[in-house]
């Protein structure tokens, strides 16, 4: 009996201490900074730490000490950021510190911030970007501070990850995927019957954009819309003896360069793209669609079988023909 008792004394009192484990742990958990300071003192604390420059003397090995043991930390190592021998590193310099800030008094109970970085992060996309862009600064990001997804406050970890071995937005077999998933109407367009490439990464989203910021429409690579397409189409680029106003202008008058479900991804299909511009004389001036012509069924004509304008009009890119005015031959 006296044995029963004891066996149940020590088991409450280690089921108490299990619970006192649990309510401390928890209660730690709790005390982080990220989420018992608010994100004007989180940014103040940065401001002040770095103005006291209070950087570890061991460098990576007191991070590691606690964070060893998440495999996105040591991640890192595998990719070009944690390269030891490579004197473009961060692991060079400060080491972990480089991009998120002198260690200070963080190790001493963990509530001392430190910077983060990606969609969790308490800083503004800027003060992330800002770290970023301290060590890549070149030509391919001159315009960033003018680009479309820096003034959508999109932060680089939004897009690139450097805790990894590889960055799935800088692989040809990854990019479109890493760019969809915020850019969902392309998405949709790339999948449509009538489109570029990209679905099996044939093309890219950066073959055409530059995503850290041009000085063109869009964040084109090519200072046109039409000097950008005649990159690979050259075939159609210009100057014709014979030119056609709205390509001359510009390819997506008439084409979606995502993706269309017409042909040759325009807009609407002939002949109602035609006559969104010639409808004022000769046969354009009446209305064609389809196979209905004003109102009663045909079978088909000159002007709605087969590729309808096209089937006269065939140059419409532009001729060189000394009668190619129409745009015939």
């Amino acid at each position: 009996m006296k044995t029963t008792n004891s066996i149940n004394t020590l088991f409450f009192a280690l089921l108490c201490l299990t619970a006192s484990t649990v309510f401390v742990s928890t209660h730690v958990q709790a005390a982080k900074w990220d989420a018992s300071m608010t994100p004007a003192e989180v940014e103040a604390t940065l401001d002040k730490k770095f103005a006291e420059g209070k950087y570890s003397p061991k460098g990576a090995d007191s991070c590691l000490m606690c964070h060893k043991k998440s495999e996105k930390v040591m991640d890192l190592f595998k990719g070009v950021h944690g390269a030891i021998d490579s004197s473009k590193s961060p692991m060079a310099g400060l080491q972990c510190e480089a991009c998120h800030g002198p260690l200070g008094s963080h190790n001493r109970g963990g509530k001392e911030p430190m910077i983060t970085f990606g969609p969790n992060s308490t800083l503004a996309a800027d003060k992330q970007n800002s770290v970023c862009m301290s060590c890549h600064q070149d030509d391919k990001r001159v315009a960033w501070d003018s680009s479309h997804h820096a003034n959508a406050d999109v932060a680089c970890a939004s897009c690139h990850s450097v805790h990894a071995a590889h960055d799935p937005v800088l692989s040809k077999q990854t990019e479109m995927e890493v760019c969809t998933s915020c850019h969902t109407k392309q998405k949709a367009d790339m999948n449509k019957r009538s489109s570029h490439p990209m679905k099996w990464n044939q093309m890219t989203c950066s073959d055409c954009h530059n995503p850290h910021g041009s000085l063109s429409d869009s964040d084109l690579v090519q200072p046109t819309v039409n000097e950008t397409c005649y990159s690979c189409h050259a075939e159609k680029r210009g100057p014709k003896l014979w030119e056609h106003a709205p390509v001359t202008e510009n390819c997506v008058n008439c084409h979606n360069p995502h993706g269309s479900v017409n042909d040759a991804m325009l807009k609407t299909r002939a002949p109602q793209l035609c006559q969104q511009c010639h409808a004022s004389d000769n046969h354009t001036s009446n209305a064609y669609l389809g196979n209905t012509d004003m109102g009663s069924t045909v079978n088909g004509n000159t002007f709605t079988g087969g590729r309808s304008c096209l089937n006269c009009h065939t140059q419409i890119h532009g001729s060189n023909h000394p009668s190619g005015k129409l745009l015939q031959r």
